[in-house]
C-alpha cells in the first residue's frame, strides 16, 4: 500500500515537471527571445519548505505571467483552522501546488489562470481549476476552452457540469454582482473517499495540467499579431481592476498564502502590472465593451449540452 509520504513525493515531482513545461511553452510563444526570471525562496528557518517563482514580463504576448510552485508545511493559525478540512484540531498541514496567472499585452487575448494542489492535514485531497477572463467577446474561443475542459473531465469520469458550476460560483464578485470571466472548471476536496484511488486522482490532476496549455495556447497564437487600439488597452486595464478586487478580497489561494507566511511577492504575482479604476465607468451602449458586460459575462452552458459524467 502506498503511504502518505510516497504520495507527497510523487505529486511534488509532477508539479515540478508541470511548472517546467509551462515555462518552456510560454518562452516558445515569445520566440525564446525573452526568458523567465527564476527566484527560489524558503518559507522560514524552521525547515517548513518553500518554492520557486518564475516571472516573465514585458513580452510580445505577455504583459506579465507568473508560474509558481511551492511545497510547504507547518501549523495553521488557530483562527484559520476551521476553514481547512482536517486541520480543525491540531492545525498541522503539508501542501504542494502550482499556480499560473498570465496577463496579456493584447486586449483581444483573455487573462488566464490555472492552479492545482495537493494538501495533507489529517485528511488529504487534490484541488484546482482553470478559468479565462476576457476583455472582449469571442464565442468561438469560449467554446474551445470549455470543450477541452469537458473532454478532460469526461476522460477521467468527472462531472464537468458540476465543476463548471463550482467555477462560476467561485469566480464571482458579489460586491459588483459580476462574474470575473467566462469561467472554466474548479474543484476541491478530491480525496480517497467514495472509492477514488490515488492513481485516478493524480491522473485527473495530470490531465488537467496538460489541458491548460492545450486549451489556451491556440488562442494566444491566434491573436499574437493582431493590432489593438489605445481605447481597447484602457478597457483591458479597467477589466483588470475586477481581477485585482477578486484576488485581494475573495481568492482562497491568496488568503491561504498570506495566512501561512508564504512569500508575498509570489502570492501577489497574480496581480496585473497596470490597472485602471474609473469612478462610475459604464461602457457606451452598443459597443463591444458594453456587450461583454451585458451578454458575455453571464454564466451559462457554453457548449449547449448537458455535459455531465460520473460525479466525484
Amino acid at each position: 500500500m502506498i503511504n502518505s509520504e510516497f504520495r507527497k513525493k510523487m505529486t511534488d515531482s509532477w508539479f515540478s515537471y508541470l511548472q517546467s513545461q509551462i515555462c518552456k511553452e510560454f518562452e516558445y510563444l515569445e520566440g525564446n527571445k525573452i526568458k523567465f526570471i527564476k527566484k527560489d525562496w524558503s518559507k522560514n528557518k524552521k525547515n517548513e519548505g518553500g518554492g520557486t517563482s518564475f516571472l516573465l514580463s514585458k513580452g510580445k504576448i505577455f504583459d506579465k505571467v507568473g508560474v509558481n510552485k511551492s511545497t510547504v508545511s507547518g501549523i495553521f493559525p488557530k483562527r484559520f483552522r476551521s476553514q481547512i478540512l482536517g486541520a480543525e484540531k491540531k492545525g498541522k498541514y503539508w501542501a504542494s501546488g502550482v499556480s499560473v496567472v498570465a496577463h496579456m499585452r493584447n486586449p483581444k487575448m483573455p487573462a488566464i489562470h490555472f492552479n492545482t494542489r495537493f494538501i495533507v492535514t489529517s485528511k488529504e485531497w487534490f484541488g484546482g481549476g482553470m478559468d479565462a477572463t476576457p476583455s472582449y467577446e469571442d464565442s468561438k474561443e469560449k467554446k474551445m476552452i470549455h470543450d477541452e475542459l469537458k473532454k478532460v473531465c469526461f476522460q477521467n469520469k468527472k462531472n464537468y457540469k458540476k465543476y463548471k458550476k463550482w467555477c462560476d460560483e467561485y469566480f464571482y464578485l458579489p460586491h459588483r454582482k459580476e462574474a470575473r470571466g467566462i469561467g472554466g472548471i474548479f474543484y476541491d476536496y478530491l480525496k480517497t473517499e467514495q472509492g477514488i484511488k490515488m492513481k485516478d486522482r493524480l491522473a485527473f490532476t495530470i490531465d488537467s495540467g496538460n489541458a491548460f496549455t492545450e486549451a489556451y495556447i491556440p488562442i494566444l497564437e491566434k491573436h499574437k499579431e493582431e493590432p489593438f487600439t489605445k481605447k481597447e488597452k484602457e478597457w483591458q486595464e479597467i477589466r483588470r481592476g475586477r481581477y485585482v478586487e477578486f484576488n485581494l478580497v475573495h481568492d482562497r489561494g491568496t488568503l491561504f498564502g498570506l495566512q501561512t507566511n508564504g512569500r508575498t511577492e509570489a502570492i501577489l504575482m497574480s496581480l496585473p502590472p497596470l490597472v485602471r479604476w474609473e469612478y462610475g465607468h459604464t461602457p457606451e451602449e452598443g459597443t463591444p465593451e458594453a456587450a461583454l458586460m451585458t451578454d458575455f459575462l453571464r454564466p451559462r452552458d457554453w457548449l449547449g449540452v448537458d455535459a455531465g459524467a460520473t460525479a466525484s
